[in-house]
């Protein structure tokens, strides 16, 4: 028999013209497959117009979603002061020269009201100055009187004295003009406007703050702050109020970091005073303020959660205590069986074994029981 065999001119040419199969899968876009293709030896398939739809994850076949690409946090706007307003020291004098030029004013008013015959004759006589017929007020006394009045005004007015942990802030019509840190008398222009500020280190107990747990309990906080002034200049003129403003940084970092309750792990007290104890250096810092350390001191449930999260910690302390007081008594009775086996004080089988065993554990939860808080 013969068979004839037809040639398409498909089939002729070269094998690398043929064709090739329409891609069923193109992207992750496409899930709709034409089943009847997958098993089909056709050279010439049937191109089927495919549908895009986005590939989902379906349950119980273990296949993971792919993961996005994480979006990078908006880093958090760092507060900004005038480069400019740092703390320089101020120009004061000595002490004495105010002392100087007030006694310098006070005996030029006396030998000007000398000059204009003004002081009564028993002045005279105690001050030991000749008796003169007096040239009288006139332009020349005034001029006289004006400028000895000056000069010890302006003497006696800028004597000031500086003291330990304290400074001056000086300023002149809104224009910072530096600071003074010296101890003792000295003499300050008296036109300049003086601003004492406290540079001692200083602790702050805050009132109760609103706080929140890792799990979003509600809290009261109080923190105790250790802190002082740096910079007097950035202190004073840069913010209103240093010491709201660090109170207000306090707040906002108690909103952040969340506070755990006493009682529970040690290293997490230490996590969130370290976490709270820099996000407020952070931020007091441009402000001339130096922050050592945030730390909680009493922790407490809000009140709208206090009585619920008290029950709920009863509970959680009397799980614990049976959880303790069973494995101690597990512990118990297997020592008991195991020496009286081991010691060949009693042969037991399974079933008197586990007879042994329940009467010990009743046994022992009555006596614990009973000897129990």
């Amino acid at each position: 028999m013969t068979t004839t065999t037809s040639h398409t001119p498909e089939s002729d040419g070269p094998a690398e013209s043929a064709p090739r199969p329409a891609r069923l899968i193109q992207n992750e876009a496409t899930t709709e497959i034409p089943v009847h293709l997958l098993f089909r030896d056709d050279a010439n398939p049937v191109s089927v117009p495919l549908k895009p739809a986005v590939v989902g994850r379906r349950h119980g076949t273990g296949e993971q979603p792919r993961l996005r690409r994480p979006v990078p946090a908006k880093a958090r706007p760092v507060p900004e002061v005038d480069p400019a307003l740092a703390e320089r020291p101020a120009r004061v004098l000595p002490g004495v020269v105010g002392v100087l030029a007030g006694g310098t004013g006070v005996a030029g008013t006396l030998l000007t009201s000398w000059w204009a015959g003004a002081l009564p004759a028993p002045v005279l006589a105690e001050l030991g100055l000749p008796g003169t017929g007096g040239a009288g007020l006139g332009p020349a006394q005034w001029a006289a009187y004006a400028g000895a009045v000056s000069l010890g005004l302006f003497g006696f007015g800028g004597l000031a004295r500086g003291r330990t942990g304290r400074a001056w802030v000086l300023g002149l019509f809104g224009r910072y003009r530096g600071t003074v840190r010296r101890t003792g008398l000295m003499w300050v222009n008296p036109l300049l406007l003086r601003r004492r500020v406290d540079v001692r280190l200083r602790h702050w107990r805050s009132e109760p703050m609103p706080a929140a747990e890792g799990s979003g309990v509600s809290l009261r906080v109080v923190v105790l702050v250790v802190w002082r002034v740096r910079d007097t200049a950035r202190a004073t003129l840069g913010v209103e109020d240093h010491e709201t403003y660090l109170r207000e940084c306090v707040e906002a970092a108690l909103a952040r970091v969340p506070v755990e309750m006493p009682g529970g792990v040690r290293p997490s007290m230490d996590v969130a005073t370290d976490a709270l104890t820099r996000l407020v250096a952070a931020d007091a810092t441009p402000v001339g303020l130096e922050v050592f350390s945030v730390r909680p001191v009493r922790v407490e449930y809000a009140p709208e959660v206090a009585a619920a999260m008290h029950r709920r910690r009863i509970a959680a302390l009397d799980a614990q205590h049976r959880a303790s007081m069973l494995t101690s008594v597990v512990d118990s009775v297997e020592d008991t069986v195991t020496r009286l086996t081991m010691r060949g004080l009693v042969d037991l089988d399974d079933y008197e074994r586990k007879v042994l065993v329940k009467d010990l554990t009743v046994a022992f939860c009555s006596g614990r029981t009973e000897t129990g808080p």
